[in-house]
């Protein structure tokens, strides 16, 4: 019986480690977004599933809801170039 109850302990863990790390965060964000309307708490969802919480709660952390452009340095945005060699 306790060997039974420990398998299945250690095979939920197994399965919620799998859950939030490697689904695509579409589906993490599914999850979150359900089990937060089952009662649990969002934020700590979130943050277990490393997603950001949703902008339904109204908590602004996500920056949708912003009028205003985010501020820059007032320069052109870097770019970034790789340089390869090729070798013949």
């Amino acid at each position: 019986m306790w060997q039974q109850v420990i398998v299945v302990l250690i095979v939920v863990a197994a399965l919620a480690h799998f859950c939030t790390k490697y689904l695509p965060a579409a589906l993490r964000k599914q999850i979150v977004y359900v089990l937060s309307r089952r009662g649990f708490d969002q934020n700590k969802l979130a943050k277990l599933f490393n997603t950001k919480s949703s902008c339904g709660d109204g908590c602004a952390s996500c920056g949708s809801c912003e009028t205003t452009p985010p501020a820059s340095s007032g320069s052109a945005p870097l770019k970034r170039v790789i340089m390869l060699r090729v070798q013949r």
